[in-house]
C-alpha cells in the first residue's frame, strides 16, 4: 500500500519574511506546520544571519519553484571594512583585523565600479552549493576547503546608501543581482580589492523577482493568525500558483486544446503566439481562466506541456 501524505492539500505561494538566526529549512518546516500542509518547499536559501523575503511554495506550486530560483534578487547589506572572517559574515571567526581608518567613500565608490555588470565570482564555502553531494557549508564547518569554479553572475546595480567612517568603517549598500550571486562573496571581494578585508555584518533580502517586502509576512504574524483559529485567513495570504511567473507569456486554450494538452500532447498555439520562438515558456490557462500549468514552444511551433497542475 502506498504511503499517504499527511496534512492538508494546500496550493499557492507564501512570501515569508524570514527572521534572523533561523535556517531556511527551519523556517519552511515551521510554516508548513502552521498551515498543516502536506507538501511545501522554499525557493532559494537564505543564510541564518540573513533576513527577508523567502518564497514558500505549497502543493502544486512546488512545480514552479525553478522560476523563482532563477529570478533576480535585491538586497540591502551592511559591509564592515578592516576585518575578515572565516565565513564572510558576522557568524565566522575573525581571521584578520587590520583596520581601515583611512578608507573613505570616494575610494569605495571607485572600487564598486569594477563590480557592476557581468563579473565572475567564486562561491563562498559557506554557500548551499553541493560538492560530491555534500553542501559546501557542511564541509566548511568541518574545516574542509574545496576548489570552487568561478561563475558568471551579473550585478545590475550596486549603490552606497550610507557611509560611517572609523577604524572599521561601514557602508550600507543596495544590491540588485542575478541568480547565483553571493553577497558575502561580493563583500569579501570588495574588501580584497581595497586591501583591507571586509565582511557582511547585516543582510536583508528585499525582493525575489517581482515579490518584495511589502508582500511578505513574518512567522510571528502567522502564529498570531493561527492562534485566532482562522485557517481561512492563513489561506487568504497565499498568492496564486502562477504568481511567480507573471513575466511569462500567457496562452488561453480552447476546450479541445485543453483536453489534449492536459494529456501530455502538444497543441497548436493561439494566433497571438505566431511570433514566439522555440524554447519560449508560456503560462497556460483553459477557457474559464483556470491556470493549468506551463508549456514550451517546440521546434514545430506547437505548445508542448512542461509542468501541469493536477
Amino acid at each position: 500500500m502506498g504511503r499517504r501524505n499527511k496534512g492538508r492539500q494546500v496550493n499557492g505561494i507564501l512570501l515569508l519574511n524570514k527572521a534572523l538566526g533561523v535556517t531556511s529549512n527551519k523556517a519552511l518546516q515551521e510554516v508548513k506546520r502552521l498551515y498543516h500542509a502536506a507538501k511545501a518547499g522554499h525557493t532559494g536559501t537564505l543564510d541564518p544571519l540573513a533576513t527577508g523575503v523567502l518564497p514558500i511554495c505549497f502543493g502544486e506550486a512546488t512545480k514552479f519553484t525553478q522560476f523563482l530560483l532563477n529570478a533576480d534578487k535585491k538586497y540591502s547589506a551592511t559591509v564592515r571594512f578592516g576585518i575578515s572572517t572565516s565565513s564572510g559574515d558576522a557568524g565566522g571567526k575573525i581571521i584578520s583585523e587590520s583596520g581601515a581608518i583611512n578608507l573613505n567613500i570616494e575610494k569605495i565608490n571607485s572600487t564598486l565600479a569594477g563590480f557592476r555588470g557581468k563579473i565572475f565570482q567564486i562561491p563562498s564555502m559557506y554557500s548551499a552549493l553541493k560538492h560530491e553531494g555534500v553542501r559546501l557549508y557542511e564541509l566548511a564547518r568541518k574545516g574542509i576547503n574545496v576548489d570552487r569554479k568561478a561563475r558568471s553572475i551579473e550585478i545590475y546595480s550596486l549603490e552606497i546608501i550610507n557611509f560611517r567612517p572609523g577604524e572599521f568603517p561601514e557602508v550600507d549598500l543596495k544590491v540588485h543581482c542575478s541568480k547565483g550571486a553571493y553577497i558575502r562573496s561580493l563583500a569579501e571581494d570588495i574588501g580584497a580589492s581595497l586591501g583591507c578585508g571586509a565582511y557582511i555584518s547585516n543582510l536583508h533580502r528585499e525582493a525575489v523577482g517581482e515579490f518584495n517586502n511589502n508582500d511578505s509576512i513574518t512567522q510571528k504574524e502567522l502564529e498570531f493568525i493561527k492562534k485566532s483559529n482562522l485557517i481561512d485567513d492563513l489561506d487568504s495570504l497565499l498568492k496564486p500558483m502562477d504568481a511567480g511567473i507573471q513575466h511569462l507569456m500567457e496562452a488561453n486554450l480552447t476546450e479541445d486544446a485543453t483536453f489534449y494538452f492536459c494529456r501530455g500532447q502538444p497543441v497548436t498555439v493561439p494566433q497571438t503566439f505566431r511570433e514566439s520562438k522555440e524554447g519560449d515558456i508560456v503560462r497556460v490557462f483553459q477557457q474559464e481562466g483556470l491556470f493549468i500549468g506551463v508549456g514550451e514552444i517546440s521546434a514545430d511551433g506547437k505548445l508542448a506541456p512542461k509542468r501541469l497542475i493536477v
